[in-house]
């Protein structure tokens, strides 16, 4: 990350801004989760805390928007940005609110990361920082960390990421995915079923291949206890031990997605 470098991650009921100050050897990351108000907009939360002034450092060089929101993975060489916005609607119907389609691309796995933000909360960014900001789903850095660890060893890997109350499983086949799919797993026992069904759809060995769970994980002892009675190898990914000379693993409550994009980048 370049100096000075702000991180504003918008979830749907979350929001967050860090800091990053890598000539700042003490205290070069410097998370501020914002208290989000129930009863109004996401857009105009964050409209509110720009007022502060609080939230974002007057000589921030670069911006990233990190956004936690459904998204849609289209092969590389079937993406044209002139019909992407048809073919998100086709998966996610747009409703009342005006969105705003954006896109990630992701070389190295021949993919392109589709997804929107609310209409207003784009107004909102725009206004704030007019330019020099960039959009980056939140899933996208994952996805790349775990694609590079999946060339370790000689065993196929699953991959169960747990964030706002939701399962994305994904795996990889060289420089692909394999199967990536997000399901509702607000509880642990919906989580052991989704993980299970998707291993058995993939046809995975439970006595070679390997599973691998991260992130919020609801009842994350006994669900790692239910994996290996079924798995042979079954893993729980732990963020110190995955970037041990980042900082960003010692800030308590940051999201795995944002300790991945300080730590490895998009």
């Amino acid at each position: 990350m370049d100096a000075k470098t702000t991180i504003i991650r918008i979830g749907r009921n979350t929001l967050s801004f860090t800091a990053l100050d890598v000539a700042n050897t003490v205290h070069p990351i410097d998370y501020r989760p914002y208290v989000v108000r129930g009863g109004i907009s996401m857009s105009a939360n964050l409209r509110e805390a720009f007022k502060t002034g609080d939230y974002v450092d007057e000589d921030t060089a670069k911006v990233f928007i990190m956004v936690d929101t459904p998204s849609l993975l289209v092969p590389i060489e079937q993406f044209d940005e002139n019909d992407m916005e048809a073919l998100f609607s086709y998966s996610y119907p747009p409703g009342q609110e005006k969105r705003v389609i954006l896109y990630n691309v992701l070389p190295d796995l021949k993919a392109v990361c589709v997804f929107a933000i609310n209409k207003n909360l784009d107004t909102v960014i725009k206004d704030r920082f007019e330019s020099g900001y960039n959009f980056v789903h939140a899933l996208t850095p994952v996805w790349r960390q775990l694609h590079q660890r999946s060339f370790t060893g000689h065993r196929n890997k699953l991959y169960g990421y747990f964030n706002s109350k939701k399962l994305h499983i994904f795996s990889f086949q060289q420089n692909r995915f394999k199967f990536c799919n997000t399901f509702d797993a607000a509880h642990a026992h919906d989580a052991l079923y989704y993980l299970m069904y998707v291993w058995k759809q993939l046809r995975l060995e439970p006595e070679h291949d390997e599973l691998h769970i991260l992130g919020n994980i609801p009842e994350e002892e006994w669900l790692l206890q239910e994996l290996k009675r079924f798995l042979h190898n079954a893993y729980l990914i732990n963020a110190t031990a995955e970037f041990p000379d980042s900082p960003a693993t010692g800030i308590k409550g940051m999201p795995y997605d944002l300790t991945t994009f300080i730590s490895r980048g998009r």
